[in-house]
């Protein structure tokens, strides 16, 4: 009996897996089932009779029980019973676990078979052939930092499959992989994790288990060319699509800065926009500035026209000043978007009554992470500094703490020297008294 564990299946239900299927004159062989509701697919609770087709090469049956319940117990049409400690190991092979039996059957006896145990009311058997994932294309303009919202559906041959406990037992992931085109900027990159597709209603799903898989990309990567990979992960198989290649262009939003030296007068935030993929007229943004002393002030850029927009921001104190800004638009072929421009610091020194921007080595101003580093790092060493004279007091405390019970002890030694000394002579004036 070998085990399965549960991270190798998703999901709550029996399903019916043919690698190899024997098709008669183009026709997908089927699954019959006793029952009385004529619901499709649907395993009676009671009965839980189903029919083999003689064409079968192969099948996997997985059927989800109550937990903790023993393992099932198969009936062949010829009435012998199959148990998970006794099958021929040469036909079958058989995953048990706390919540279901993976069963999988070459050459299965057709006929009537039946299946006994603690099986959940809602599980199916469904006969799965070839499963495949459409997608919607993605546009030919997409841009770094932008988010796409991606649908896509899943086939069972040419028939959508609908069944919400079948969106369990599967997983869509998606991945880009850099084409190493020496052209763009993403050559030798490392492939590109993007996400998994969900039924569940969340974030940007509209509706839960309608059939209808949802995927959430945000292109926060390198800009360049790269293929969108697409996979169905089975507890049973895997299946890719892959998608032509397309061309991650640039953030289309570039920030400069201007600082003041006067403390009533403002820093100039110049926010520059690249024309090539974008319409400039259609943008605009929402952001939010985190001043030095971490104060932070909301702000919206609603209109404008052309290739830049210009933010006034008071001065308050030297220090470091952080932008968060995302941009909404239109790409230059009508579609809209929206992207999270990356992050933006400045950091505005004190020095001989002026006041400097810090630039770092590229000439720009220090990133976010740049600072944070370089923060961290200072705080280290204060903290690191403080614990040195931490160490060093309690080190001098405990060297005077030992050395005043050393004068303590040193006086009392004395005193009782001086008080015997006395006892001393009084007894021996006493005596000769």
């Amino acid at each position: 009996m070998a085990k399965l564990s549960w991270l190798k299946v998703w999901g709550m239900m029996a399903v019916v897996f043919l690698p190899n299927l024997l098709l008669a004159q183009d026709r997908m062989p089927d699954v019959k089932y006793y029952e009385q509701d004529d619901i499709t697919n649907q395993i009676p609770y009671f009965d839980n009779r189903f029919h083999i087709d003689a064409q079968l090469d192969e099948i996997t049956l997985l059927f989800y029980r109550k937990s903790g319940t023993p393992p099932i117990i198969l009936v062949r049409p010829d009435g012998s019973k199959v148990k998970v400690n006794n099958f021929p190991k040469d036909k079958m092979e058989w995953f048990d676990d706390r919540t279901f039996d993976l069963i999988t059957i070459k050459k299965p006896m057709p006929g009537p078979w039946q299946a006994i145990g603690d099986i959940l009311p809602k599980s199916k058997i469904m006969l799965v052939s070839e499963i495949t994932l459409k997608v919607d294309p993605i546009s030919e303009i997409v841009l770094s930092g932008e988010t796409l919202k991606i649908i896509g559906q899943i086939f069972n041959r040419d028939q959508v499959v609908e069944d919400p406990l079948f969106n369990d037992v599967i997983k869509l992931d998606v991945d880009f992989f850099s084409t190493n085109n020496t052209s763009f900027d993403n050559f030798g990159a490392a492939p590109v994790e993007i996400g998994s597709f969900r039924d569940d209603g969340y974030d940007l799903d509209e509706y839960a288990q309608d059939g209808i898989f949802t995927a959430e990309f945000v292109l926060d990567f390198s800009p360049g060319e790269w293929v969108p990979i697409y996979k169905v992960i089975m507890p049973m198989a895997t299946r890719e699509l892959r998608q032509k290649p397309i061309i991650l262009q640039p953030n289309p939003v570039n920030i400069s800065v201007e600082t003041t030296t006067e403390p009533l007068e403002f820093h100039t935030l110049t926010l520059n926009i690249d024309d090539t993929n974008v319409d400039p007229n259609s943008m605009i943004f929402q952001g939010k500035i985190t001043f030095p002393d971490k104060q932070t002030e909301p702000f919206a850029i609603m209109e404008g026209e052309g290739t830049s927009r210009i933010k006034k921001i008071g001065y308050t104190e030297p220090g470091v000043h952080r932008l968060s800004l995302k941009a909404f638009g239109e790409t230059i072929n009508g579609r809209e978007f929206r992207l999270v421009v990356p992050d933006f610091s400045f950091n505005v020194d004190r020095k001989n009554g002026l006041l400097v921007p810090t630039i770092n080595g590229e000439g720009g101003v220090k990133s976010e992470a740049e600072q944070a580093a370089e923060d961290l790092a200072k705080q280290i060493e204060e903290d690191k500094a403080q614990l040195e004279m931490e160490i060093a007091q309690a080190k001098a405390d405990q060297e005077a703490a030992q050395q005043q019970t050393l004068i303590i002890i040193g006086i009392s030694n004395v005193v009782i020297i001086i008080i015997a000394l006395g006892v001393f002579f009084f007894l021996r004036r006493k005596k000769k008294q």
